[in-house]
């Protein structure tokens, strides 16, 4: 096996998305020579898809007189995840979380608002300008300007391990294994969401069956992997972060008309015409992907009419998408997009001129459909959701004349658990004593979460979670190779 001296390093990061990137220039700041490895061709993953970060006491926040603290976010997470998640690691990471927006701000990292993107939730969600993909490329940029080492095309194999501790990893590099002797690893490659038996063995879902990634390429495990086999304890495995969208398929742009509309608290029911859930989960994606998740087929529909349509078009949308797409804005081309659908052939969205007609478009029986829109209407009707207790305002009739259903699928941004990890982003073995010299976060890391994503009282702690584990396993090498600058 080859050994190229050359790429001999203090760190070296495996995976270049929001963790590993911040990791790298945290330690490059702090005096450390660092090389980062990337399986794909290009940098970032599923960071480049995120529009904004969860921060709290930031300069942004205090600016807005927004007074939401470290305390009250630290309450809410751990009593959102009933104590499952570990204290110690959510109260750092929330603690951080300011500072590290001071600190992407200081690198050029530009954010437009600290705001919410949910009804009745704390204003802790700071838009990045630019989404993701500009964070990750104002950081490869100054961490490379910095010295670091960023190579791309060249996956990690195994790490490298002398008694109990991790002194550099082997990569695959022209089709050659290579030696990369280190002083410590920082293991950030982004999950498993495209391992099909790894979904399957510990989320017991069928990948591109019942759910589906989202922004998510070649994400196989392979750093969790690594991790175990150098005698890392689990934590957290079978967790996805989950929602739902629909229509699904090449078919539809990305942020297309009839998702808004499809999008918005109407009346959902099963794959057997049931209904199933206060359709106001709707702003809130882990609710809502948990309640879609419950129909093992991997999908629910989504129906509405045009009394329904009209009203969206003429007064907006009630429940926003993205940055991009707020409450208010008005899904004008709905009509246009839906008829060249269709006139595709379609199987993800549908019209009819009756509710029966309608169940038989989707595969359902007639009257269990009109049981349930009559059910609906009853409520409507009378002010009151009997069965779900879906608040007044988002109980709108089905009266025709044309009736109409979108397809939503179950899918997930991302797996969130794997490698055990301290509170200084330390791996841990099976009796909780780090692994000299070996770091994990972001996707690849358990003990932030309990059972489900935690979203409503603290927007963008996905991403949140990787940039402050970067940066905290950033300082953590630096104090392990002996005290260099902390890098603020």
């Amino acid at each position: 096996m080859a050994e190229t001296q050359s790429w001999e390093a203090d760190l070296v990061v495996v995976g270049a998305g929001a963790a590993g990137l911040v990791a790298a220039l945290t330690a490059a700041e702090g005096g450390a020579k660092v090389i980062v490895f990337e399986k794909e061709r290009s940098i970032g993953g599923t960071s480049n898809f995120f529009h904004g970060t969860f921060a709290v006491e930031s300069e942004m926040q205090r600016e807005r007189y927004i007074t939401y603290s470290r305390d009250d976010a630290f309450r809410n997470i751990m009593e959102y995840s009933h104590w499952r998640a570990n204290g110690r690691l959510v109260r750092v990471i929330v603690d951080e979380s300011g500072l590290t927006v001071g600190w992407l701000q200081r690198w050029g990292v530009e954010f437009t608002e600290a705001t919410i993107n949910m009804p009745d939730s704390p204003r802790t969600y700071h838009v990045v300008k630019g989404s993701g993909a500009a964070m990750m490329k104002t950081l490869a940029e100054k961490a490379k300007e910095k010295g670091v080492d960023i190579r791309t095309g060249t996956p990690a194999k195994r790490l490298l391990k002398e008694g109990n501790k991790i002194v550099g990893v082997v990569v695959e590099h022209d089709g050659e294994e290579i030696r990369v002797p280190a002083k410590a690893v920082f293991i950030a490659s982004g999950g498993y969401a495209n391992s099909k038996e790894w979904i399957k063995k510990y989320a017991g879902f069928d990948l591109e069956v019942n759910v589906f990634p989202v922004g998510n390429v070649d994400k196989t495990g392979d750093g969790i992997r690594m991790a175990w086999e150098a005698g890392a304890a689990e934590e957290g495995m079978g967790m996805l972060e989950l929602f739902s969208v629909g229509p699904w398929g090449p078919d539809f742009a990305l942020r297309n008309s009839i998702e808004m509309v499809a999008g918005q608290p109407d009346l959902w029911v099963s794959p057997r015409g049931q209904r199933f859930c206060d359709e106001s989960v709707a702003f809130y994606d882990t609710s809502l992907g948990n309640a879609a998740a419950r129909h093992r087929e991997g999908y629910h529909y989504r129906l509405l009419d045009d009394s329904i349509k009209n009203i969206i078009v003429e007064k907006g949308i009630e429940k926003g998408l993205g940055v991009e797409y707020p409450p208010g804005w008005r899904p004008v081309d709905f009509d246009r997009e839906l008829a060249a659908a269709l006139g595709r052939g379609t199987k993800e969205a549908f019209a009819a001129d009756s509710v029966e007609s309608l169940a038989g478009e989707i595969g359902v029986d007639p009257a269990v459909l009109k049981a349930t829109v009559d059910e609906y209407n009853s409520f409507c009707k009378e002010g009151r959701d009997r069965l779900f207790a879906k608040p007044l305002k988002y109980l709108r009739p089905l009266k025709g004349p044309r009736f109409y259903a979108v397809k939503a699928r179950t899918v997930f941004l991302g797996t969130m658990g794997g490698i055990k990890i301290n509170h200084k982003m330390e791996v841990v073995d099976k009796r909780d004593t780090p692994i000299p010299g070996l770091y994990a976060g972001g996707y690849d890391a358990g003990g932030m979460w309990g059972d489900s994503y935690c979203i409503k009282c603290s927007s963008g702690l996905s991403s949140a979670f990787a940039t402050n584990s970067g940066r905290i396993a950033g300082k953590s090498v630096l104090l392990y190779l002996g005290g260099a600058s902390e890098g603020r």
